[in-house]
Parts: C-alpha cells; sequence; structure tokens
C-alpha cells in the first residue's frame, strides 16, 4: 500500500480517507501512503448509482478538453507524446471511481470483527506457506533493508492477499478519472504524471498497470509517488515491477519501511495490563514514556520485554479502556507512516506474530459496544462544540482533536478518560 513518502502508501491517506474510516476502529484517523481500500478488507459496495454520481459532479469542461489541458502539462513535464497517446488511448471517466470516492459510508466496523479478517486462520496458513516458499528471498531483502520478513509477508498479506487481489481498474483511468472530476485534482495529477513516468520508464505496460479505484498499485499497493521513491528492482531484470515478482514488490516495501525508520528485531508492541485506578488520559499516541517509566506506573508488561525497558511507547486502547491494552514501539509507528490506521498496524504486528505461533489478544473486547455510526460522530463533535469543547471540525473523523475533546468531557464527567467516543458519552451531550 506504499504511497506518498508524506503519509506512507498513502494514496488511502489523502483519496481515500473516508473509506478507510471503515476499515479502523472509530479513533482512528486513516492517512496511508497513496490510501485505497486495503485488501484484506475491501470497501463496502457504494450505494450511489455510477450515473447519479457523475451527474451530481457537472464538471467545468468536458473529459476530452480537460485530456488536451493536461496532455500539455504532462509534455511540458517531460512526458513523451508517444507514452502519454498511448496511455490515454480510449480512456473516458470511471463512473465507478466517481461513486467510490464520494462514498460517505454510515457505519464502521468494530476493531475486534476487523482483526478477526485480518487474522483469518486461512491468512495465517498461507503467510506460513509464502515464507518458507520464499525464505531465501526474504532471508536476503532482511538482511539488505534491515525489515523482519514476517512484517513483509503480513503485509503482503493484508495489501493484496499475497499477491493475488491487487485491484483490476486502469490506474491511469481512475487517476485521470479522480484528477478530472475535481475533489482532490491537484494531488490526482500528481499521482497521474507520475504514473505515466512509470510507463515512460517501461517498467510496466499500461495494460498491466492496474490497481484499486484510488490508483494504489501491485502486490503491496504502492501509490505512483511512492513507486518513485521506494520502488527498487530486486530479483535483477532490469525493471521494477511490484505486479508480477515477488522479489520486487518485498524488497520494495522493505525500502519503504526502512525510510520510515524501522528497526530490525524490535518488537511492534506488547499486549499489557493496567492496574487499579489507571489514569486512562495517558492513552495517547502523542504521549512517549520508556517501558521502565510504564512499569513504574503499574503497567503489566510480558517479562520478555525487559531488553527492551529503555525503548519509548505509547498506550493504545484501541476499543477504550473496557477493551484490550497495547504499549506501541516505534516499529507500530513505521507501519502506521504506511497506513495511517492503528487498527491496520495493529493487525499487521499481530499477524506478524502469528506466523510465529504468537500474536494472541488475551484481553477481552467489549462486544456489547457498537461503534457511533458517521452521523453519530459529527452529532458527537457538534454537541462537543457547543458544550465548550474543541473537536475540530464536525467531519465524523475521530482524530487527535476529538479524541483530547472527548477526554475533557469525560474528566469533567469524572470518567475513565480513555478518550473514546461511545453512545453513552453521546447520550449524556444530547441529555445536557
Amino acid at each position: 500500500m506504499l504511497r506518498t513518502p508524506v503519509p506512507g502508501p498513502i494514496l488511502r491517506q489523502l483519496i481515500a480517507s473516508s473509506t478507510l474510516l471503515l476499515l479502523t476502529a472509530c479513533a482512528d484517523t486513516p492517512a496511508s501512503a497513496g490510501a485505497p481500500e486495503p485488501a484484506a478488507a475491501p470497501v463496502p459496495p457504494v450505494s450511489t448509482t455510477p450515473a447519479a454520481a457523475l451527474e451530481s459532479i457537472a464538471p467545468r469542461q468536458d473529459f476530452g478538453a480537460w485530456a488536451a489541458q493536461f496532455r500539455q502539462e504532462a509534455l511540458a513535464a517531460g512526458i513523451q507524446p508517444r507514452v502519454f497517446d498511448a496511455a490515454f488511448a480510449g480512456i473516458s471517466p470511471d463512473p465507478a471511481v466517481i461513486a467510490a470516492d464520494r462514498s460517505q459510508p454510515e457505519f464502521t466496523r468494530p476493531v475486534w470483527e476487523y482483526l478477526e479478517g485480518a487474522l483469518s486462520e486461512q491468512r495465517v496458513r498461507t503467510g506460513l506457506a509464502n515464507l518458507n516458499r520464499h525464505a531465501d528471498t526474504l532471508r536476503t531483502i532482511e538482511s539488505r533493508y534491515g525489515v523482519d520478513r514476517q512484517a513483509l509477508v503480513a503485509i503482503w498479506g493484508m495489501e493484496s492477499n499475497f499477491g493475488r487481489v491487487m485491484g483490476d481498474k486502469s490506474v491511469i483511468r481512475s487517476l485521470a478519472t479522480l484528477a478530472y472530476e475535481g475533489r482532490r485534482p491537484q494531488f490526482a495529477q500528481d499521482q497521474l504524471l507520475a504514473a505515466l513516468r512509470i510507463l515512460q520508464s517501461g517498467d510496466v505496460s499500461p495494460p498491466r498497470m492496474i490497481g484499486s479505484w484510488a490508483g494504489a498499485m501491485g502486490q503491496t499497493q504502492f501509490i505512483p509517488t511512492t513507486y518513485h521513491q521506494h520502488a527498487v528492482d530486486f530479483d535483477g531484470d532490469g525493471r521494477r515491477d511490484i505486479w508480477d515478482s515477488a522479489p520486487d514488490a518485498l524488497a520494495s516495501t522493505a525500502n519503504y519501511l526502512q525510510s520510515s525508520g524501522w528497526r530490525l528485531g524490535q518488537p511492534w508492541g506488547f499486549e499489557v495490563r493496567l492496574p487499579k485506578g489507571f489514569d486512562y488520559a495517558q492513552a495517547d499516541m502523542g504521549l512517549r514514556k520508556s517501558l521502565r517509566e510504564w512499569r513504574q506506573l503499574g503497567v503489566a508488561i510480558p517479562g520478555d520485554s525487559t531488553a527492551h525497558d529503555e525503548e519509548t511507547a505509547s498506550l493504545l486502547l484501541p476499543a477504550g479502556h473496557r477493551g484490550p491494552a497495547f504499549l506501541v514501539l516505534d516499529n507500530f509507528r513505521s507501519i502506521l507512516k504506511y497506513n495511517n490506521s492503528t487498527s491496520y498496524a495493529l493487525a499487521i504486528g499481530l499477524l506478524s506474530e502469528r506466523f510465529q505461533n504468537r500474536g494472541r489478544i488475551l484481553g477481552d473486547w467489549p462486544r456489547d459496544d457498537r461503534p457511533l455510526s458517521r452521523s453519530e460522530r459529527i452529532e458527537l463533535q457538534t454537541l462537543l462544540a457547543g458544550n465548550g469543547f474543541d473537536p475540530g471540525s464536525a467531519d465524523g473523523i475521530i482524530g487527535a482533536n476529538t479524541r483530547q475533546a472527548v477526554r475533557s468531557l469525560q474528566q469533567r464527567l469524572g470518567w475513565p478518560a480513555d478518550g473514546y467516543p461511545t453512545h453513552q458519552l453521546l447520550q449524556k451531550l444530547k441529555g445536557e
């Protein structure tokens, strides 16, 4: 899912942030490196019909006029006329892409349901088989880039089911559609230019350049700009082929994670037990303490973590204080740069451990707690603002500002201040 270096595999991040909301717990704000939908959890069907979606956009110019103007810009940027013309031959806007880009899913999946799908026995078995099948290649990649092979295979499995589900849309058509319809035209246009440069380099042919509706490509779903910065030719055939070469796709992912600060052999994190009376306000990804300091606060950390006592970690409560608790380290943050969803990063960490017969969550999930819908999250944010708190924009995305506003309200009420929005909290605000 590699994408732009700023957000990590991140077409998802900018283009599909609303889609990723479905795939993360309600406390997650999607932002991956070029962020289309993760292969492990396909985007739900869009209710808007393609025709209706097209009619609602009403572009200022027809697609042919836009393409002619973009052609001039592309040629000025160094794209050869033959490359552009071959890539755009027969291209028209894709209504399904517009519908997917504009969808605003109402409901989110609870984090435990997301993890159940991500950590399925079938995925674990297939991952183990691929670890064995590609053992020599993975060993060399691990040595060269300093990224643990289990994490690479976990990302491979989550992004494309080990190369089986890479998307079936023309990347050029998808990005041209997104650049034309106007919601994030500059970002999509930058990705489109980068995709044309990939074609010009000869790494892939136009028919084979397929991906998700948002333009993420290959076995580990890179967006074009991330491809340019991190894709490598590992199998030595002269092409950076993340579509048909597993060695190239895995090594490119390792190259990306290395640039994101991955540390070989460091745990992604630990499931922990919190003491009675713990201050849940410390469950904040912006707050870091050494494992030694967390121990001093009474946090029970697995015994085999003592070798990492000076490493800094943040406390993660993906389902609030009623669910399991985790201390997450720097490698967890490296995964977040690939896909800025704590649910996704948790899935990658746990799946990589499942390949080593570990990664079982011991704590209980609050399965009676249904996540807030999108309209309920917007209502919560509106009510928080109306009561003197500052949740940021009422956009239905539970980001850092909203979590802090929730935490402040919980503290005022004398509730556990975990920053986790619940129906109980919403009803309390509505009552006031």
